[in-house]
């Protein structure tokens, strides 16, 4: 799980968008409060955090992350658009594991993501998805159900894993069009009764995994 706090939308939605396109689970936040109340739930592998923010800077919730026993081996990426050596030094002084200076390419950017992963061994942890007798290779696009590979369609696998990754939670079927054909998404919604269909034929008996909910849409048992 990657967290990024970032106040500006467009950039933020941009990250969230290509850190899931390539297989990482990431959240969002504007500021610190939202991003402080959700460590307490779940500590991320990852956390991308902005400097210009309104309220607590950048670098005060690097320290505070920094000085907590519980959160600071939590690796941090900054992410600022000066490009002044001064606030590169005084991110990495406070313990910052990289920066990355706005505006940067999502090529770039993913590398040194991966990079920073691989180097606190966390990296396996966005790339492999178990949920009762299927498992997720998201990286090469695998799906292994009571043992055996699954051959699957790219909306497949999307639906597939957009289902795992939230197990035990209801999703909605305007949810699951949003999330797996995309916002603008017009079409039959039929379309997404279809996919479920043929997941389920696919993957045999690990199939009856997922769970109709009648009048809201479909989830996936909690994980095992």
């Amino acid at each position: 799980m990657i967290y990024c706090v970032e106040d500006d939308r467009s950039i933020r939605e941009l990250i969230i968008y290509a850190l899931k396109s390539n297989g990482y689970e990431a959240v969002g936040f504007d500021k610190a409060e939202p991003f402080y109340k959700e460590l307490e739930n779940k500590l991320p592998d990852l956390v991308l955090l902005d400097i210009m923010l309104p309220g607590e800077d950048g670098i005060e919730i690097l320290k505070k992350l920094k000085a907590s026993p519980k959160l600071r081996n939590i690796p941090v990426i900054m992410l600022t658009a000066k490009s002044a050596e001064y606030d590169k030094v005084l991110g990495l002084d406070s313990g910052a594991d990289d920066y990355i200076t706005k505006p940067f390419g999502i090529m770039e950017f993913l590398s040194r993501v991966k990079a920073v992963l691989r180097r606190s061994g966390n990296v396996s942890n966005s790339s492999e998805i178990s949920v009762g007798q299927l498992t997720m290779y998201i990286d090469k696009h695998v799906v292994i159900a009571d043992g055996k590979e699954v051959a699957l369609t790219f909306k497949e696998f999307e639906l597939l894993k957009y289902l795992m990754e939230n197990a035990g939670i209801v999703l909605t079927r305007d949810k699951l069009l949003e999330e797996v054909w995309g916002y603008e998404y017009e079409g039959e919604t039929r379309t997404l009764d279809v996919h479920i269909r043929t997941l389920r034929q696919k993957l045999g008996e690990a199939g009856a995994i997922i769970e109709t909910v009648r009048g809201v849409g479909y989830k996936i048992g909690g994980k095992a």
